[in-house]
């Protein structure tokens, strides 16, 4: 009879192999083809306050006639095209991790905007676009004047109807 050693530890290893295995077929990033392809897309701060709602969209290495905007049934999209540029026939790059290629974003605007009178800057490569709310949205504060003996006036701040219902 021969004498078989037991290994407690063998399913544990076989387990953690196939996890490995897993992982490092389904979240691989060695072929970078999405980004060969051309599929990137710049990121984006999208934030708001009384007056406006600002978009503040990441371009480093744009210009600004690079990048389209466009505005239709409230629905905002940013369309460009960063190129790869080699600076000289004699570079030979050991690695390229920057995204190019052309991207598309498009964003659901709310109906408190006033698309007619966007803003956009182009600074330092990143993009600002600001869209002024309309009058109705702005909130707007409501006098209270007490009936009777008590002369009491009393102020309070309100909000349009569609920014709390969409709250």
């Amino acid at each position: 009879m021969n004498i078989i050693k037991y290994d407690p530890f063998r399913e544990m290893r076989s387990l953690q192999d196939e996890v490995n295995r897993l992982f490092a077929s389904s979240f691989s990033r060695n072929d970078n083809s999405d980004l060969m392809r051309g599929a990137w897309s710049p990121q984006v701060d999208i934030f708001e306050n009384q007056n406006e709602i600002v978009l503040e969209a990441e371009l480093a290495g744009m210009k600004p006639e690079d990048v389209d905007i466009s505005i239709e049934n409230n629905v905002l999209t940013l369309h460009g095209e960063r190129k790869f540029e080699k600076k000289d026939e004699g570079d030979n790059f050991h690695r390229v991790e920057r995204a190019y290629g052309s991207f598309t974003r498009s964003f659901t605007l709310p109906p408190t905007v006033q698309s007619e009178n966007a803003n956009a800057e182009f600074e330092n490569g990143v993009l600002r676009l600001t869209l002024a709310k309309r009058e109705e949205a702005k909130p707007r504060r409501i006098e209270i004047k007490a009936t009777g003996g008590n002369s009491q006036t009393k102020t309070i701040d309100t909000q349009a109807k569609s920014e709390t219902a969409n709250a």
